[in-house]
C-alpha cells in the first residue's frame, strides 16, 4: 500500500469536481444516458467554421506551424496572443491594461488553484487566511483547490422571490463582514452554477469592499463579457487595479485547448508566470495561436454578441418551455436564467435530499448534478443547499427536454411518497 503524503490524501479523496468529471466520462463511455450534468459547451456550427478556418491557416503557414508543435511560450504565455488581447481590451473597453497584465494558463480551473494558494491558506507566521465567496451557491470547481482545510468562507444569499415558479439570489450585503482573515473575494458572473449575473452595482460595490480592505476581488468571467458573452441582462465588463478577471476560451467553444486567461496587477501575473514555470514550463500554445487573430480584429467579441449568446439563449428559451409542460403541478421554483448554460431548480421541502434525487435520476439515465456540492465554506445546516439540482440546457434540446420530463416525473414520484410516508 502506497503510503500517502498530505498533499496525496487530500487529491485522492472524493471530490464533487471529480464526481461529476467521472460520472460524465463513465456516462460517455456505457452510452444512453442524458447528459444534463456538466458545464461542456455546445457545439457552436458557426464557431467551429471561424476555428477551423484559422487551424487551416495555421497549419498551412510553416513557420507558425512549427511554433505552435516545437517551440516553448514563455511562462506568462504567447506573446503574439497577449499583445492582442491587452489592445483589444483597451480599444473596446478602456481597460488600461499591457501585455504584463496578462498570464495565460492551463484552463480556468488551473487559474484558480494557482491565484487561491498563491493568496490564501497558511503563512510563515502561523496564521492562516482564507477565500471569501460573497454569494453561495458558487462553482462547484472550487470547493476542493486549497491546500488546507477551512480554505472558503461564504455568505448565504438573499432571495426575492419572482412570479410563482422563479426566484433570484442577491448579494447580502449585510452579512458580508470582512475579517483580517480574508484574503480575496471571489464571484463567478454569470455564477455557475445558478445562471445570476451579478448587477453593475453589485460589482463595483464588492470592488469597493475589496480596495477598503486591501485585497482583491477575483471576477470569475469563464461564462461572461467581453467573451464568451453568454449573458440575456445588462452586464458591463470591468477591470481596474483591485480586480483580478479570469476568463476562459473554454465556453467560446475550445474547452480541449484548455486556456486560461487571468488579467491583474503585474506583481501578481509576475507570480503567475513563476508558478507556470515551475509547474508546466510554460501554458499551451493552441488555444492561444488558434484564436490571436480573433482577438486582434475583435471578431471574438462579434462572434460572442452574434453568435454565441443567440445559441444558448434560444437553447434557454426551450428548457424554460419544458419546464411550463412538465413542472407546473410542482412545487418548485428556478432561478431566472440570467446567463451560462444551466437551470437551477428549487424543489422547497424535498422529502429526500438532492444527492438522493441525483442517485434516482442516474438510475433513470438522466445525469444531473446535486446542488449540495455548491456551497463551499457556508456553515451547515441550511436545508435550501439539499433542495437544487443544476442542468445544463447546452446539449441536444430534444434530449434537454427529455431529461425534464424525466425529472420532472421522477420528483413527482418522490413528493407523492413522501406525502404517503407522512399519512403513515
Amino acid at each position: 500500500m502506497v503510503q500517502l503524503s498530505s498533499f496525496g490524501r487530500r487529491f485522492s479523496r472524493g471530490s464533487g469536481i471529480l464526481s461529476l468529471m467521472d460520472d460524465l466520462g463513465n456516462a460517455l463511455a456505457e452510452g444512453g444516458m442524458l447528459m444534463m450534468g456538466g458545464g461542456n459547451p455546445g457545439h457552436v456550427p458557426e464557431v467551429q467554421a471561424v476555428l477551423h478556418r484559422e487551424l487551416t491557416a495555421l497549419c498551412e503557414d510553416q513557420v507558425r506551424f512549427q511554433k505552435l508543435i516545437g517551440i516553448y511560450d514563455p511562462p506568462p504565455g504567447d506573446k503574439d496572443f497577449l499583445q492582442a488581447l491587452a489592445g483589444m481590451l483597451e480599444a473596446e473597453y478602456g481597460w488600461q491594461v499591457r501585455p504584463e497584465n496578462i498570464c495565460l494558463t492551463q484552463g480556468s480551473q488551473s487559474s484558480f488553484f494557482l491565484l487561491f494558494n498563491i493568496l490564501a491558506g497558511r503563512f510563515d507566521d502561523g496564521s492562516r487566511k482564507k477565500i471569501m465567496l460573497p454569494l453561495a451557491p458558487e462553482y462547484i470547481g472550487y470547493s476542493d483547490l486549497g491546500l488546507s482545510d477551512e480554505f472558503f468562507i461564504a455568505v448565504r444569499p438573499k432571495i426575492e422571490l419572482h412570479g410563482d415558479h422563479q426566484f433570484k439570489y442577491r448579494v447580502n450585503f449585510d452579512e458580508l463582514l470582512i475579517s483580517d482573515d480574508v484574503a480575496a473575494l471571489c464571484v463567478s458572473r454569470p455564477t455557475n452554477p445558478t445562471g445570476n449575473v451579478l448587477t453593475d452595482a453589485e460589482v463595483m460595490e464588492l470592488s469597493r469592499l475589496a480596495r477598503e480592505n486591501n485585497i482583491p476581488l477575483i471576477l470569475d468571467n469563464a461564462y461572461g463579457v467581453p467573451f464568451p458573452g453568454i449573458i440575456y441582462t445588462e452586464a458591463t465588463p470591468f477591470w481596474n487595479e483591485h480586480l483580478i478577471v479570469c476568463m476562459s476560451l473554454s465556453k467560446f467553444g475550445l474547452p480541449a485547448a484548455r486556456t486560461g486567461i487571468v488579467i491583474a496587477r503585474p506583481e501578481i501575473i509576475e507570480l503567475l508566470a513563476g508558478v507556470n514555470a515551475i509547474l508546466n514550463l510554460a501554458p499551451g500554445s493552441f488555444g492561444a495561436m488558434l484564436t490571436t487573430s480573433l482577438v486582434a480584429t475583435g471578431e471574438i467579441i462579434r462572434l460572442s454578441q452574434k453568435v454565441v449568446e443567440p445559441f444558448y439563449r434560444r437553447k434557454m428559451e426551450k428548457a424554460m418551455q419544458a419546464l411550463d409542460d412538465f413542472f407546473i403541478d410542482l412545487p418548485y421554483r428556478v432561478h431566472t436564467p440570467e446567463g451560462a448554460m444551466f437551470l437551477w431548480l428549487w424543489f422547497e421541502d424535498l422529502p429526500i435530499s438532492s444527492r438522493a434525487l441525483y442517485e434516482r435520476l442516474k438510475a433513470r439515465k438522466v445525469l444531473v448534478v446535486s446542488g449540495d456540492y455548491f456551497f463551499p465554506g457556508l456553515e451547515p445546516g441550511w436545508r435550501h443547499t439539499s433542495e437544487c439540482l443544476r442542468i445544463t440546457y447546452s446539449q441536444d434540446e430534444q434530449d434537454v427536454r427529455e431529461g425534464l420530463r424525466i425529472i420532472a416525473d421522477e420528483v413527482r414520484t418522490v413528493y407523492a411518497q413522501g406525502k404517503e410516508d407522512a399519512i403513515s
